[in-house]
């Protein structure tokens, strides 16, 4: 009994040392942990490198100025009129006077079609005219000797008034001759094909060589009014009555076409025409501008953007379209003061453009707004000034961020004052 007792007796002291250990070395383990996560800490704190609470933002100053409001649309370019050069005779193609794309000038040659066969035709014309009107010259000559016969009662009556029919048949002879001449002429002018307005010409439809018809669908080439040339644009008819108004007071309304990005001006121009009805399907209406296109920027059938200037605002305050926030409160900006802290300003805006937008209501020309960061600011908030090109400047705002700004390159360059 007592060697049992002593086994049992030495597992109780192994078990308990067992435990001793584990709890040892979880404490050691908590220990290691807390001064691991404690020390970085520490480190942090005393680390003059993240003492600085401040947001770095970009800010520019709001400007004044004049503000031009705009509709915009999309549009479409338009000749002002385009003609399929056609053959009106038939005939073989023999020469081809003009180049693919060039610029022609109406009642230029374009391409001469074989004049042989209309020659002759006129040749046969001019002949049997020169025959009838014989014919007539003698028939009336018969005529006034029969008048004096009758006079001296030496023929019948009846043999007068037979020769003034025959005078009158050979005439109308001679009126449907002439106009068989004039007809040939005109079918031997046709054999001469010449541009019928001033434009640009495509790519040749037909090679020299080949037999023409009056009836060909496709023509020699297509010419193409550029100079002036028109672009179909549409607008939403919420704008119809305000353009309507401007159409109808006599005033031009200016139009500028912008290459697909938008970014590229191509041409200035004014409206021409304004469509009479508004397309169900689209709530839309079209509009037609006009352009003189001296350059030839613009070609048929292009897509491009389109501004029509309706109104200038003057002397309005503008700020960078960036800077604008958008929330609960509406939109509003974030406005920044001279002790380097940002406050939240409502605004009323006005239009849009490109990168602007005009402020009718809420802001200062002079006052400095955030334009890049505004997502991490809020009431309040102490900001630091980061070097910016500035987009809206003004002498007042540059001197009063200026030395701060100057600061932040010092210390970004190593070079502190």
């Amino acid at each position: 009994m007592k060697l049992g007792e002593n086994k049992e007796e030495t597992k109780g002291k192994f078990r308990w040392q067992k435990w001793m250990a584990i709890a040892l070395l979880i404490a050691v383990a908590a220990y290691l942990v807390k001064l691991i996560s404690v020390l970085p800490e520490e480190d942090y704190k005393k680390s003059d490198q993240f003492t600085d609470p401040d947001i770095a933002v970009a800010a520019v100053a709001a400007t004044q100025g004049d503000f031009p409001v705009y509709l915009t649309g999309l549009g479409t370019v338009t000749p002002l009129r385009t003609v399929t050069v056609r053959s009106r005779v038939d005939g073989e193609l023999i020469r081809v006077a003009f180049k693919e794309g060039q610029m022609v000038h109406a009642g230029e040659l374009l391409a001469e079609i074989d004049p042989r066969a209309f020659q002759a035709q006129l040749m046969q014309a001019e002949g049997q005219l020169l025959r009838d009107t014989a014919l007539l010259n003698n028939a009336e000559a018969d005529l006034v000797r029969y008048k004096t016969l009758l006079e001296q009662d030496s023929i019948a009556a009846q043999q007068t008034i037979t020769q003034e029919s025959l005078v009158k048949q050979y005439k109308g002879t001679v009126a449907m001759d002439r106009g068989l001449v004039a007809d040939a002429k005109l079918q031997l002018s046709y054999a001469r094909i010449t541009a019928p307005i001033t434009g640009r010409l495509g790519l040749r439809l037909v090679d020299q060589g080949n037999i023409v018809h009056a009836s060909d669908a496709n023509g020699l080439a297509v010419i193409t009014q550029i100079q002036p040339i028109a672009v179909v644009f549409t607008l939403p008819e919420d704008n119809l009555q305000a353009v309507m108004k401007q159409f109808h007071s006599g005033e031009s309304l200016p139009i500028e076409a912008y290459d697909r990005s938008g970014k590229i001006k191509l041409a200035e121009g004014q409206l021409l025409a304004v469509d009479n009805q508004i397309d169900i399907n689209t709530g839309t209406v079209k509009l037609k501008g006009q352009f003189a296109n001296e350059d030839g920027a613009l070609f048929s059938n292009q897509f491009v953007n389109v501004k029509m200037k309706m109104d200038t605002l003057h002397s309005v305050t503008i700020i960078p379209t960036a800077a604008i926030q958008r929330g609960v409160i509406g939109t509003f900006v974030y406005v920044v003061k001279k002790d380097q802290t940002v406050s939240v300003r409502p605004l009323t805006l006005g239009p849009t453009e490109g990168e602007k937008t005009a402020v009718l209501e809420g802001l200062q020309p002079t006052e400095w707004v955030v334009v890049d960061g505004a997502d991490k600011l809020r009431e309040s908030m102490k900001v630091k000034l980061i070097t910016r090109e500035p987009v809206l400047s003004s002498d007042e705002t540059s001197s009063l961020f200026g030395k701060k700004t100057q600061q932040d390159k010092d210390q970004r360059s190593g070079n502190p004052e």
